[in-house]
């Protein structure tokens, strides 16, 4: 059934949906714990762990959506002429441009709605669209705002539509993805705690009972430090595990030289010691060190390519279908192989996300779901 604009269309809060968000969650926060948990207890076994998790939970998710793979991929798409009411191209960096269209989609069977998409094309193809040419179009039965043009139609389409006439359909009748319900965002915090709090717990008399005593302050306990000027702040925890780094407000991650500066703050200039994950959010840097002593993959978080971070995230939101982005994630790690960047941004369209390799370059887009 379409999702108009204005209606309240029901969420993403079904049975499922927030077994998987509190799954989710629960991984976010167990395995971060069981990295820093089993580092600073010296329990390899749990330190494992936390690397095997985010690969199981992986694979169980793959395994239980394949049925429902199957069935999209089973599912007839339909086929209508839509009317396209404007058109734009995002920057893109090779011949194939993504384009954001408004349409006026007429199903053959049903009422004309309006919808907005991004599809890549090629320059060369681009002239052969146009505001109030008519297209063909296909899109999934149960998902009519999953609307693709159909580049290549056959010659019985090709020919409606040539001689079809179009109306717009109202701006009132735009269909859209559903929204992500209240109880879906809730629960994925929730396993978050929890999972980090299963972790913890157990071992919360290791972490208290540690022997400190033997070694020098600077590594019995997290360095904190503060800087602040008239208009923003921020915070720096190190520890030898782990370091974050907190911006203050109207400060981003993505402001030339910020993210630099805090890396700097965290290595220490001169410290050596390498990273097995990074994490960026938009005010927020987090670092999980490879233990000393041990012989786990990692990377120097200062060879990361900090200058694409902008353009990276910038790519994600403009050309993967999320139209109204809410936060964005960069997270890189080397825990085999060679590094891997990988982007995430969400809004009301889902979350998408981009892979890049140690250079910053695109390898891989998974559009918004």
């Amino acid at each position: 059934m379409p999702i108009i604009a204005g209606a309240s269309p029901p969420g993403h809060d079904s049975p499922a949906a927030l077994a998987r968000g509190f799954l989710t969650g629960g991984v976010v926060g167990a395995s971060p714990a069981a990295l820093v948990v089993g580092a600073v207890t010296g329990k390899p076994p749990l330190f494992v762990a936390g690397l095997v998790l985010p690969a199981l939970c992986g694979l169980l998710f793959f395994l239980a959506g394949r049925p429902r793979r199957i069935r999209e991929a089973a599912a007839v798409p339909r086929t209508a002429l839509a009317v396209v009411e404007s058109l734009q191209a995002v920057r893109g960096e090779a011949s194939d441009i993504p384009v954001r269209f408004e349409l006026s989609v007429a199903p053959d069977d049903g009422p004309s709605y309006r919808v907005e998409i991004t599809q890549d094309f090629n320059l060369v193809d681009l002239p052969d669209y146009r505001p109030r040419g008519v297209v063909v179009v296909q899109y999934p039965p149960d998902r009519p705002w999953r609307v693709r043009i159909v580049k290549r139609p056959t010659p019985q389409w090709e020919e409606r539509a040539a001689a079809a006439r179009l109306d717009s359909a109202p701006a009132t009748v735009t269909v859209t993805a559903p929204p992500e319900g209240g109880a879906f965002c809730l629960v994925a915090p929730l396993g978050l705690l929890l999972g980090a709090a299963a972790v913890v717990l157990p071992f919360r008399a290791d972490l208290v009972g540690q022997d400190v005593t033997a070694k020098p302050p600077s590594a019995a306990r997290p360095s904190v430090t503060s800087t602040s000027s008239a208009s923003s702040t921020s915070t720096t925890v190190v520890s030898s595990v782990s370091g974050t780094v907190a911006l203050g407000p109207g400060r981003s991650f993505l402001d030339k030289g910020e993210l630099g500066r805090a890396l700097g703050s965290l290595t220490r200039g001169g410290d050596t010691r390498r990273a097995l994950t990074v994490v960026v959010r938009e005010r927020l840097l987090s670092i999980v060190f490879s233990p000393s002593g041990t012989r786990t993959p990692g990377f120097d978080p200062r060879t990361l390519p900090r200058s694409r971070f902008s353009a990276l995230v910038e790519d994600a939101t403009a050309t993967l279908g999320v139209r109204s982005p809410r936060t964005w994630q960069i997270t890189a790690d080397r825990l085999t192989g060679s590094l891997v960047i990988r982007v995430a941004v969400s809004g009301a369209e889902g979350t998408a996300s981009l892979e890049a390799d140690g250079q910053g370059r695109v390898v891989r887009r998974a559009p918004a779901r």
